[in-house]
């Protein structure tokens, strides 16, 4: 069992609203995870990430991955734009 970190959207039509949550690799994009780790809201200007560490930390800690996405979301709240 491949262990991910991705998003889930939510919201609706034209209006998205992503959790960060982790989950089985092989279960579909809105379907059973794990656990809910941070939210990401495209819509807000600027778009507004939140991370609970805590957990984020404990889950990279078990091996989960972060996908190509959420590793870009990680980035940007450890680096704040200027």
């Amino acid at each position: 069992m491949a262990v991910r970190i991705r998003l889930t959207r939510l919201g609706r039509k034209k209006k998205p609203f992503y959790r960060i949550i982790v989950a089985n690799s092989e279960n579909k994009r809105d379907g059973k995870f794990l656990d809910v780790v941070g939210t990401y809201d495209p819509c807000k200007e600027p778009a507004a990430i939140t991370f609970d560490n805590a957990k984020l930390q404990d889950w990279l800690g078990k091996g989960a991955l972060p996908t190509t996405t959420v590793k870009s979301l990680m980035k940007k709240i450890a680096t704040p734009a200027a």
